[in-house]
């Protein structure tokens, strides 16, 4: 294991032998793997791309592999073990496209070399052995590796930013063609100048993301307002929900409208306290508790579900008892919990099981009192 992409990590060098953030050493290394599938699939996508017949089938399956590698948000090995199986299953069907489009194009079968990442297939039984051999490590000149991981992290929070967006029905084919243009340049043997390049090109498409984003959102939920917001608990059972997933927030305020059971917010989903489209609602309470490294003691003292969008999800403790009360979803994973699926191309996730549950819960333990405010 060596983990280095977040503020925490050990000595300001890198985690080695347990994350800082608590990720185990088997976790981080299918995490590392899965980064590895992830090159193979863009690297034939990019030789589509140059054939001209650009593949966009899997840009949502790179966003949220790179998504579900960030610090605190998926814990659970075997959801990485499913992810690996299904792009090495992907990066296949991809190839197949390539070699029968390079052999009409040229009339005769494609003899070029393509890195070990677009070639290696294994069973999950190989998975944590290869592992180990694919990680940060493994590029061994201190800084192509340096600028190679750089590249990584930052694909990485694009991939947050735009699978948002996706969700909400906003996408660029410039953001999905970057991220398999970034991902196939960490295995080539590039200059210097040149991935200095990359970078700063992640830089502006960081920023476009963004930009997207706030367009998804205020188109979908109208713009921020100053707003001042409750911080204190209402009588009813609720449900808390964190992360920075609107869409999710929206359905679970649909679905739990005139069933008695409040909402709140509770770390980073603070914001939706300020979108217009979410005041209508009643039985949205407000903020529940402070940051996200206080959920351990907060989560407990909801007492009722907990929801967790995107990260960040804190590792319980020995001493935590709401392992029952827990809910993923999306790219969040947490062995114990409950996850809810994805929705269908037609429809909405289906919260019933946590509303139910919810109902059987006692209100919230009263933190605080008053309000804060922001916008």
């Amino acid at each position: 294991m060596f983990c280095f992409q977040c503020q925490e990590t050990a000595k300001n060098t890198g985690c080695t032998i347990k994350g800082m953030c608590g990720k185990p050493e088997e976790t981080a290394n299918l995490q590392d793997l899965l980064i590895f599938v992830l090159r193979g699939i863009a690297v034939y996508g990019e030789q589509l791309k140059e054939l001209g017949q650009p593949d966009h089938a899997n840009d949502d399956f790179v966003l949220q592999g790179l998504f579900a590698t960030i610090t605190n948000a998926n814990w659970a090995d075997s959801r990485f073990v499913s992810m690996i199986e299904d792009g090495l299953v992907r990066r296949d069907k991809l190839k197949a496209a390539f070699m029968a489009a390079y052999k009409a194009k040229n009339g005769r079968d494609f003899g070029g070399v393509l890195p070990e990442a677009a070639t290696w297939t294994g069973t999950a039984a190989d998975f944590a052995e290869k592992a180990k051999s694919v990680g940060v490590l493994s590029t061994a000149h201190e800084d192509v590796r340096s600028l190679r991981e750089l590249l990584i992290i930052g694909l990485k929070g694009i991939a947050a930013y735009a699978e948002h967006a996706a969700v909400l029905g906003f996408r660029k084919n410039e953001i999905d063609d970057f991220m398999l243009e970034a991902l196939v340049s960490t295995t080539k043997d590039l200059s210097v100048d040149e991935m200095v390049a990359l970078v700063m090109k992640a830089g502006g498409m960081a920023v476009t993301t963004m930009a997207l984003l706030d367009e998804a959102n205020t188109t979908t939920y109208g713009h921020p307002e100053i707003t001042e917001v409750n911080i204190g608990a209402g009588k009813n059972p609720g449900i808390l929900i964190s992360g920075h997933d609107l869409k999710d927030m929206e359905e679970l305020l649909k679905q739990t409208e005139g069933t008695g059971v409040d909402v709140y917010t509770h770390g980073e989903m603070l914001p939706a306290n300020y979108y217009p489209a979410f005041k209508k609602y009643p039985h949205f309470v407000g903020n529940y508790g402070g940051s996200w490294w206080h959920q351990n003691a907060e989560f407990e003292s909801f007492n009722g579900p907990v929801l967790l969008t995107t990260n960040c999800l804190v590792p319980l403790r020995k001493d935590n008892t709401y392992l029952d009360r827990l809910y993923t979803t999306g790219i969040v994973g947490y062995d114990g919990s409950k996850y809810i699926p994805s929705r269908p191309a037609v429809g909405t996730k289906d919260f019933s099981a946590m509303i139910a549950q919810a109902k059987t819960c006692k209100p919230p333990i009263e933190l605080e009192t008053g309000s804060i405010v922001g916008g």
